[in-house]
């Protein structure tokens, strides 16, 4: 009955406020708090999580967020986002407007004052130290804080918070140039912290990260350091002699070597999680890892120099239940190295292996024979991976979801139809350029992998018409990019229009036989298409986008540089017919002074002067 309200009389405050607790979207947060100013209240008291970017003048901006949102547990701070604050100025259609001496009024004149002050000095866009107080001050039950480049931000800021925010229990600083003294106070007072983040902290030497990892020896379970050059082995027997719980450790540093990561092999014998890429750590460190680190369950490699198949042997014959393989520019790891792996470890889940020159055919065929969990392949740059490999994947990893290929020459459409008869549960495949799957690999697929969502297969030049056609009829999917898969045409993409109306993802750009009927066809068999891709079409024309975005009424990305079809009037309808439209990357001169005036703010340039 139109006068009653009847949700707010009828719910209670528990509920609403449990409502809007499963609100996961931060648009629809926002949206239901300017229903009425019970929700407003509502919503802030329900909120636990705060997202901070380089605001025009962040140490103001925490003080106020400090005092609408009363139950923050988890912040980020990321300088990277270039996010600001909406307009703080009064509306001028509004008559009703407090005073000018009220405090409302004089929050906003501050603000304001502090954005023109802002564009001439661009560290008020930072967060500094009395910004990280305030937050301290008025966050006090933070558990978890993310300060990512945030370059103002000192001991100074950090001891303060230390103090205040005792129950902090993740704390990432990448890219914070703090000193020792701050992380002494963190390891001082927090004693309930689990993760910390030192990637890219310059500032920091062995000396505080030991007072931290002896401070919060009884909690701490994951560290992260990277191109820190003044963190060393020493820090690393630090961590083996006092941090029991450790489960994660990621390193990145030329300055690690095998006597600290032993030290943490020895000491910490819940590992779970190891991420390396240490050109100074060799074979007899992982010997360490496999003998004594029997519960690693993830390992990942890049860039190891002194690493070899020894290594690998050892890790096979301790780490048994490792699901999770990475190996990245491994040049010196060959088969026999793979196959000690999938002996030993036969609870392997994901495996990826990239760039490694000397692993071929025979290795991964010892994962597809030894490996029967495996749910996720992915093979990039490896040139001397043949069918067989992929072959024997199919006839012993039936569990596959996710098969990636890139750049794998020796593998063509027989090896794809293995897969598909063998892995019917595959759900993403990604291929691009190898150059021998064809039609009849992907036919298989379409046949056979009925929970197929995701395709992609970028600049496959034997892909044509009847792969997307029997992938039109075969599976409903949700993604899909054909990018340079130059044979094919207006059939192939209106077969996928026809049998995939749950697509939301679609890319087709650098195709020289696409024409506007497809685009029709799209518009009526995909309503819920939300990305689009064109670009390098060069027969596509305004009409096609026209009828197109006639009933995608979801599209929010369109990129169509390059189609000299497409008009300032294909652009304009584009804007003007997709309410939820958030980018559309196009050349300049094709964007009229009207279309800039009506959505100036979702048009980006490829080329500035083209």
């Amino acid at each position: 009955m139109r006068g009653h309200d009847r949700i707010n009389n009828c719910l209670p405050e528990e509920l609403l406020l449990e409502i809007f607790r499963r609100l996961e979207s931060k648009p629809n947060r926002d949206a239901c708090s300017l229903v009425c100013k019970r929700w407003l209240s509502l919503e802030r008291y329900s909120r636990t999580t705060l997202r901070i970017g380089a605001s025009f003048s962040p140490d103001d901006f925490i003080s106020l967020l400090s005092r609408r949102f009363l139950h923050i547990t988890s912040i980020h701070v990321d300088e990277r986002l270039s996010v600001s604050l909406p307009s703080l100025s009064p509306s001028p259609k509004r008559k009703r407007g407090r005073d000018s001496s009220s405090p409302s009024s004089s929050k906003r004149k501050k603000l304001i004052g502090n954005k023109h002050s802002g564009a001439e000095n661009v560290e008020s866009c930072s967060l500094t130290d009395a910004g990280l107080t305030a937050l301290a001050d008025g966050f006090p039950k933070v558990e978890n804080l993310s300060l990512i480049w945030c370059p103002n931000v000192s001991s100074v800021g950090l001891c303060s918070l230390a103090e205040k925010c005792i129950s902090l229990k993740s704390l990432d600083l990448q890219g914070c140039y703090v000193g020792d003294q701050g992380l002494a106070a963190v390891g001082k007072f927090c004693k309930q912290l689990e993760e910390l983040n030192l990637r890219f902290c310059e500032g920091l030497t062995d000396v505080g990260v030991i007072d931290l990892v002896v401070g919060c020896a009884k909690s701490l379970k994951s560290i992260g350091v990277a191109a820190s050059a003044k963190i060393t082995d020493l820090s690393l027997e630090a961590v083996g002699s006092h941090c029991k719980l450790l489960e994660v450790l990621y390193l990145d540093s030329e300055y690690i070597h095998d006597k600290g990561l032993i030290a943490v092999a020895q000491g910490c014998n819940h590992l779970k999680n190891l991420k390396l890429q240490c050109v100074g750590v060799t074979d007899k460190a992982f010997a360490a890892v496999g003998d004594l680190c029997t519960s690693l369950e993830r390992l990942a490699l890049y860039s190891f120099q002194n690493f070899t198949d020894k290594g690998m042997r050892d890790i096979g014959k301790g780490s048994k239940k490792l699901k999770d393989l990475t190996l990245s520019d491994c040049y010196f790891v060959s088969c026999k190295g793979l196959e000690a792996i999938a002996h030993g470890c036969k609870e392997l889940e994901r495996v990826e292996i990239n760039g490694c020159h000397n692993i071929g055919t025979r290795g991964i065929e010892a994962i597809g024979n030894f490996c029967p969990r495996l749910k996720e392949l992915a093979l990039l740059y490896c040139q001397r991976i043949g069918n067989s490999a992929l072959q024997e994947i199919g006839k012993g990893c039936k569990s596959l979801e996710m098969l990636h290929l890139v750049d794998c020459s020796g593998i063509g459409d027989s090896a794809m139809c293995s897969i598909a008869k063998g892995c019917r549960n595959l759900k993403k495949l990604h291929i691009r350029r190898c150059y021998e799957v064809g039609n009849k690999g992907i036919i298989a697929i379409g046949k056979h992998c009925k929970s197929l969502t995701e395709l992609s297969l970028r600049f496959c030049d034997k892909v044509g018409n009847k792969a997307l056609i029997a992938i039109g009829k075969g599976c409903s999917l949700q993604q899909l990019n054909v990018s340079g898969c130059n044979q094919i045409s207006d059939a192939g993409i209106s077969a996928i229009a026809r049998g995939c109306p749950q697509l939301t993802h679609l890319d087709i750009s650098v195709l020289q036989n696409i024409g506007d009927m497809p685009l029709a066809e799209l518009g009526e068999g995909c309503p819920m298409l939300k990305d689009l891709v064109l670009s390098h079409c060069h027969h596509i024309t305004d009409t096609g986008l026209n009828h197109l975005v006639q009933k995608c009424k979801l599209l929010e990305t369109c990129h169509m540089v390059y189609c000299p079809g497409i008009t300032s009037a294909g652009v304009a309808t584009v804007v003007s017919s997709c309410p939820h439209i958030k980018k559309v990357l196009i050349e300049k001169w094709k964007v009229t002074e009207r279309t800039t005036r009506r959505a100036g703010s979702v048009i980006s340039y490829l080329c500035m002067d083209l």
